[in-house]
């Protein structure tokens, strides 16, 4: 079958339209097909044109326009048909109706031409920014279809309730019928505060799992209950609660800043202090550590010097003078 004008265009000089079938030109190519015995839906899936495409001459589209405005006003039908549409497109009916009549038709292949033009104009940057919103949403979809089938309202709220029952996140993705790796890799991205929150409940768990065998011998199963009762409760110190549990000072005092629990230094510790300060003094004949350590000081005597005559640390010595 010979072709006058290129697939997908629309030759038009003024009032004419060119006919790709014969080469002629017509003020209106749907009143012309009849002598080649097509219709004008097959006129345009045969040369790739959209179905919205005007075949007409710019004179005969513009007699038609003041024919429809006319009509509109005047023919009851027509008007109450507009009318209708106007509701459709408002409403989105219209556009969900478009979608699916054209749903498994190939694109013509003036409208390809058109996506291609629109595409070629869009950055690198900003057609990966719509990639990446459109599975944003899709994500966001899937875990809200997740957590309403397990009744809740958000994945945030499923998620916290499955984790303070202790389950994983691998076995609330099985739970919700999800891959088992699905919440780790995309709670981040769908819900950021409750990733937050699990993160950190996962690293206290994560550094409390050395402390549960031996806290289990005093009937304890959660750190910070056995911190509390220790430390705020009974008010033993540092020391002796890193004694009993067998750790360091220093893991101790993670544990309790990782509990949000305030380290205090109590009144035993204190008393202890006092009295340890007061026994140097005294081993000296002095009323007061500060009494002594003054009087050391005017002597030209260093802290290291002190600590080496009174028999205590260094470090111990400087804070009884008030020195970091």
């Amino acid at each position: 079958m010979s072709q006058y004008a290129p697939t997908g265009v629309v030759v038009r000089e003024g009032d004419r339209v060119l006919c790709h079938l014969c080469g002629e030109w017509f003020r209106s190519i749907p009143a012309h097909l009849s002598a080649h015995g097509w219709t004008h839906l097959a006129y345009r899936e045969a040369f790739g044109l959209e179905r919205n495409q005007s075949l007409e001459g710019d004179g005969t589209r513009q007699r038609r326009a003041v024919a429809m405005r006319t009509r509109r006003l005047r023919d009851p039908h027509v008007r109450a048909g507009c009318e209708q549409g106007e509701v459709w497109l408002r409403s989105g009916e219209l556009t969900k109706a478009a979608a699916r009549a054209s749903r498994g038709r190939r694109q013509p292949e003036q409208r390809r031409a058109k996506t291609l033009r629109t595409l070629a104009a869009i950055s690198p940057a900003a057609r990966a920014e719509g990639t990446r919103r459109q599975k944003l949403a899709k994500l966001r979809e899937t875990a809200q279809n997740a957590a309403t089938a397990l009744g809740f309202a958000d994945i945030g709220a499923l998620v916290r309730d499955r984790v303070a029952a202790g389950n994983s996140l691998a076995a609330i993705s099985r739970e919700a019928g999800l891959h088992k790796d699905w919440l780790c890799r995309h709670l981040s991205n769908v819900d950021p505060e409750a990733a937050r929150e699990i993160d950190g409940i996962a690293a206290r768990r994560r550094f409390d799992a050395p402390w549960l065998p031996r806290i289990g011998e005093w009937g304890f199963t959660d750190v910070a209950a056995y911190l509390h009762d220790r430390h705020v409760l009974q008010r033993r110190s540092i020391r002796a609660i890193a004694h009993e549990v067998g750790f360091g000072r220093g893991a101790v005092e993670t544990a309790l800043a990782r509990h949000g629990i305030t380290k205090t230094a109590h009144a035993t510790n204190r008393q202890r202090c006092a009295e340890r300060a007061a026994r140097v003094a005294a081993e000296f004949g002095f009323a007061a550590i500060t009494d002594y350590l003054d009087d050391r000081r005017a002597a030209g005597m260093t802290w290291r010097e002190i600590a080496a005559e009174c028999g205590q640390p260094p470090s111990w010595v400087r804070r009884r003078a008030g020195l970091p």
